[in-house]
């Protein structure tokens, strides 16, 4: 039942994604070229609207019998009016954050949320009152995230799916049937909107889907990962991990030029992609198999033991870094591995 909800899901979405679009473009709600944007042409958006009402669809099909569900409805409906507003009226940055905290905190309320973690070597990292703050930090952050790399054709689809593949994976080998539903549901109303969203684009999802993936993806990983080990609560971070670096790094890159943590730019990790030459449909292609690469990684993660982890954290950072000095995320100067390598080489060769 649940694999025929993905299908019935998939085609809903296909089948409402034009409907959105001619509803888009007649209630102005477009996506106007600017210094930057990498698209052209005008655009419509509201494509996340096609993707919300084919999870709805999908609930009401399934209907997942769970506690959460209607928190989750209730939290995704809020973020859903957020991101139209956005697209219809372009929200300031603190009436977007405000509809975002308040779609977490009724999903928080309603008890989902990191109490506890058990530690590595014994021992237990109890959160208290600080559980809700944590949690909403991490729904707010993850929403943002997937927001930030919405900036190419297909891309925040594409990572969405991959991290939702993922997490309904892990979840079937946990045999959590509601975390893993509840991905299906939305990977079948996402992939199908990705049909007419990869490039060349003939919608974009607007604010109204990428809050709406985003805040979807943190509540599941929150559901299928919380109060358990603390390498438990490390594979969700690995799973988020191209828009959660993308993010980590943005932020670094305004500190060390000393901007405001606000200031737009054009040095995401999809901006230096096409800056080294790579073509539109290259660049994301490239980030989906990054992606599957931080995937991949999660599934090996939970299946090591404490060492295997580290060590697997450990060449995911190192490969992270490399990686952001080659295509400079952060900054062309900003080479402290490199520059360590080479000059420990040119020291070699003498």
């Amino acid at each position: 039942m649940v694999y025929l909800t993905l299908f019935v899901c998939l085609i809903t979405s296909i089948i409402l994604t034009p409907i959105v679009k001619k509803i888009a473009i007649k209630i102005g709600a477009i996506d106007k070229p600017n210094h930057r944007k990498v698209h052209k042409n005008i655009m419509p958006r509201l494509g996340g609207l096609a993707i919300y009402f084919s999870f709805i669809i999908g609930i009401l099909v399934l209907r997942p019998n769970d506690e959460f569900t209607m928190p989750i409805l209730l939290g995704s409906l809020v973020i859903i009016i957020t991101g139209v507003l956005d697209d219809l009226l372009e929200l300031s940055a603190k009436m977007k954050l405000l509809g975002q905290l308040l779609a977490a905190s009724i999903v928080v309320f309603a008890g989902v949320n990191i109490e506890f973690i058990n530690l590595p070597f014994d021992g237990q990292l109890q959160f208290g009152y600080l559980s809700i703050p944590i949690t909403i930090l991490w729904i707010v952050g993850i929403t943002n995230a997937i927001n930030l790399i919405d900036g190419l054709d297909g891309l925040a689809a594409g990572v969405s799916s991959i991290a939702l593949i993922t997490i309904s994976l892990m979840a079937f080998i946990k045999q959590d049937v509601f975390t893993m539903s509840m991905a299906l549901i939305v990977l079948g109303s996402t992939l199908g909107f990705l049909f007419y969203n990869f490039h060349p684009a003939k919608i974009f999802m607007g604010d109204t889907g990428a809050l709406f993936l985003g805040y979807i993806i943190s509540v599941l990983s929150l559901l299928g990962f919380k109060n358990v080990t603390f390498i438990s609560l490390v594979i969700p971070v690995i799973i988020l991990g191209v828009p959660i670096s993308d993010t980590f790094f943005a932020i670094i890159r305004r500190i060390v030029h000393k901007k405001p943590l606000s200031a737009p730019d054009k040095s995401h990790l999809h901006h230096c992609l096409l800056r080294l030459g790579y073509s539109h449909r290259q660049t994301v292609l490239i980030i989906y198999a990054i992606a599957a690469m931080f995937a991949l990684a999660a599934v090996i993660f939970s299946m090591a033991t404490m060492w295997g982890a580290i060590i697997v954290v450990g060449i995911l950072l190192l490969a992270i870094e490399l990686f952001v000095e080659s295509i400079g995320l952060v900054g062309k100067n900003y080479q402290p591995l490199l520059k360590y390598i080479r000059n420990a080489t040119n020291m070699k060769n003498r």
